[in-house]
């Protein structure tokens, strides 16, 4: 089975990222064919700086790598760099129609709050469809933020499919067995995010660790005084505890300070490694660049012949 995962390089990655998502992923390695891609032509929805956008990108690969990404068997390329990408979203966006992407919710949030809005804000879920079926894909790892932009990919490929004859793969979304949701620290209620300037509820994986037990001492909590998984009821105490027994460690205390303790012994024990390694492959950024020049070639194949039925298909050259 093919499973394909993407990172968007919009901020900096942390602990959500980690558990919810990095971990699944290197643990898929063992069993799937696995593609990995830093999805930095999405980051181009929103206004950026061209040269921080190299700079994420870069580190989110360093990242991965950093936490167990084994290009021997994960392939790991940034989305910009094949061409068939791009190329593919043309071809959906004909089969695509204006109400389907008005509709993700991304879109219309954004949209809603007035300003100037790019048209790439729109059209993305369709490159993200794009990005799913140009690589044959079997498997796409999907939370309930993302589900919304599968079932369009599926669609798309299914009326493509019926209309011009067979031609995509149509993908299924899994969500492995044991992935953490890891909510904002400051406000339960919301999960991390890696662009929100100032956010002092999130646990940033190259935190030093004074700031990552900081952040967890002052997470917010209730006035119960009871440790225990209630999500309705104490939902910061409850993500406390997804959140240790993730980076694998057992609850049973009878106060909110020695959990945040434990927590906090648990996250940095997880990110410890990780700093070190991330700070080992930084020195030679060229080689991180030549994992991604290699998963490119290695993808390249595949992406062009899907781009190539595409095209056959809808009677273009």
């Amino acid at each position: 089975m093919k499973r394909l995962t993407g990172f968007q390089p919009t901020g900096r990655l942390h602990l959500g990222n980690l558990l919810g998502a990095m971990l699944p992923m290197i643990a898929a390695q063992e069993t799937n064919e696995s593609l990995v891609f830093v999805a930095d032509l999405h980051a181009m929805t929103m206004d950026h700086d061209p040269a921080r956008l190299r700079e994420l990108t870069l580190e989110t690969a360093t990242l991965l790598l950093a936490a167990g990404l084994d290009p021997s068997r994960t392939t790991l390329f940034a989305q910009s760099s094949v061409p068939a990408h791009y190329e593919l979203h043309y071809l959906l966006e004909c089969a695509t129609g204006y109400g389907e992407a008005a509709r993700m919710i991304q879109f219309k949030e954004k949209s809603a709050r007035g300003g100037p809005v790019r048209l790439s804000l729109l059209t993305y879920p369709v490159l993200m469809a794009a990005d799913i079926l140009v690589h044959d894909s079997d498997e796409v790892p999907v939370g309930d933020d993302q589900n919304q932009h599968l079932e369009l990919a599926r669609t798309v490929a299914e009326r493509f499919n019926k209309r011009y004859g067979p031609t995509f793969r149509v993908p299924v979304g899994v969500l492995p067995a044991g992935v953490a949701r890891v909510m904002n620290l400051a406000d339960p209620a919301a999960k991390m995010s890696k662009s929100a300037a100032g956010d002092v509820g999130r646990i940033g994986l190259l935190d030093p660790p004074a700031k990552v037990r900081k952040t967890i001492m002052r997470a917010v909590t209730d006035t119960l005084g009871e440790v225990r998984r209630d999500p309705v009821g104490q939902p910061g105490v409850t993500n406390l505890l997804t959140i240790l027994e993730a980076c694998g460690g057992s609850a049973d205390f009878t106060s909110y300070g020695a959990l945040k303790t434990a927590v906090a012994d648990a996250v940095e024990e997880m990110l410890a490694p990780i700093r070190a390694r991330h700070a080992e492959l930084a020195k030679d950024p060229g080689h991180v660049r030549s994992v991604l020049d290699a998963g490119r070639e290695r993808v390249l194949p595949t992406a062009e012949a899907t781009v190539r039925r595409a095209k056959e298909a809808v009677g273009v050259y």
